[in-house]
């Protein structure tokens, strides 16, 4: 009966639910693509479409502007472009979405980041009569360094180039080999046109040269592996649940989002940082008690013995236990108008837990232009992406983020106003660090 309800479980996460993100350069055609994707999919209401039919005739256009259907900011429309990231969630008969609609700007190269940080597709627009420009790259690199699964290069406005196969290729050929050297596992590129509908939802009479999947059906049958059997099970401790009534007098159990992996009722599990070992007695879901517990299930865990287990703690099963360390080496992406330097005193949120920490080395500043590398900046500033080696005050469970994409992540935080400074991602990238030098300690938070 587990195994069943495991391959269930697995087969509806996978085939149910995709997290993707659209970016690309100015006036690519990100927002129309997401406006005719939803309009063509027959995901919008008809207030929304009759309100955007109206915002269009006010700014003297014969047809709906479908981009208006994403651009919700003032700011956004008055200039056609994407500022903030727009999330959209829509569904068809064969899978339910949520969508991240990103930036192109260079300066809101971060928004990019956050909208990628959790998808598990990454949509990247070219404009057919530019091809490959530097935020194409950009856009390739921040993916990679993301290591978001599957990346789909949408090659749009084909309309403008007479829908010619050889500018297709020539540009997806082109931006193949530059994502392959990256890393990126797998690329699909799909020729389109947002404006006209070309094999955005339906397949186009005008590119018969095409035999590959439009826009929508690519999303629809692209495979989200969930790996509930082996991949590394995490438990962050979110609440420590306590009713101490007369029906429940002894009740303790310790309440959480599983981050990664699959739970057993009778499992052995390490409690970290403390170290202490003891097994699972009981998993409660939705008030029922069940056996076996899986990735984004939140869930109360119920151990045999009265181990001291509090909020930010981690439970992990004991044959797949992390290491704890105080010394963090990462790549960072610094979001804040504030820049971070060396020396500069923080708190790191990992999952549940919050410490502090400083930041003891910044080793490297990543030019996305060109994947180079600065040494020793000294400072990262908004939309910088570097290596940083941090000191906490107290060890953290981490993953490599390259093993797990949820708690191998962290942010940095202000400790005076709680503005999020920096994303985090643990462990090695492409953007690999200099040697770090070991330097004296410094005034103040020293650990």
């Amino acid at each position: 009966m587990t195994s069943t309800t495991e391959q269930l479980a697995e087969q509806l996460s996978a085939t149910t639910l995709l997290r993707f993100a659209t970016a690309g350069s100015v006036d690519d055609g990100k927002s129309t693509l997401v406006g005719r994707l939803l309009h063509d999919s027959k995901s919008v209401l008809a207030d929304q479409l009759e309100a955007v039919e109206h915002a269009s005739r006010n700014r003297g256009q014969e047809a709906p502007d479908l981009a208006l259907l994403t651009d919700g900011l003032r700011a956004e429309r008055e200039q056609g472009i994407t500022i903030d990231v727009a999330y959209r969630y829509f569904a068809t008969p064969r899978r339910r979405f949520i969508l991240a609609d990103t930036p192109g700007h260079v300066q809101y190269t971060r928004n990019m980041v956050t909208g990628a940080s959790t998808a598990e597709l990454t949509v990247i627009l070219v404009d057919a009569r530019n091809g490959v420009v530097e935020q194409t790259r950009r856009h390739a690199a921040i993916a990679a360094l993301l290591r978001v699964p599957h990346v789909v290069l949408a090659v749009n406005k084909m309309d403008l180039v007479d829908y010619a196969e050889s500018v297709f290729a020539a540009i997806a050929e082109e931006f193949t080999a530059y994502a392959l050297e990256l890393g990126v596992p797998e690329i699909t590129a799909i020729p389109i046109s947002a404006l006209a509908g070309d094999n955005v939802v339906d397949p186009s009479a005008n590119m018969d040269w095409y035999g590959g999947p439009t826009f929508l059906e690519h999303l629809e049958t692209v495979p989200v592996s969930h790996d509930l059997s082996h991949c590394h099970a995490r438990l962050p401790v979110q609440y420590v649940i306590r009713p101490q009534t007369a029906e429940h007098p002894d009740y303790r159990g310790y309440a959480g989002q599983i981050a990664a992996g699959t739970f057993r009722v009778g499992e052995e599990v390490t409690v970290l940082p403390s170290g202490r070992t003891t097994r699972i007695s009981g998993i409660d879901l939705l008030g029922k008690p069940v056996d076996v517990a899986w990735t984004t299930q939140s869930v109360t865990l119920l151990l045999e013995d009265d181990v001291d287990v509090s909020r930010g703690d981690l439970i992990v099963p004991s044959k797949d236990a992390p290491a704890t360390t105080q010394d963090v080496e990462a790549t960072v992406c610094h979001v804040a108008d504030e820049p971070l330097t060396v020396g500069h005193r923080v708190l790191l949120k990992h999952g549940t837990r919050t410490v502090k920490a400083i930041v003891k080395d910044i080793p490297s500043r990543l030019t996305l232009d060109d994947l180079s590398l600065h040494p020793h900046p000294g400072r990262l500033v908004a939309n910088d992406i570097g290596r940083v080696k941090i000191r906490t005050a107290e060890a953290l469970p981490l993953d490599s983020y390259a093993d797990s994409r949820r708690t191998g992540a962290f942010i940095l935080i202000d400790p005076a106003d709680g503005t999020t400074l920096t994303a985090g991602m643990v462990g090695e990238s492409f953007a690999s660090p200099e040697p770090v030098r070991d330097e004296g300690d410094d005034d103040g938070w020293d650990f």
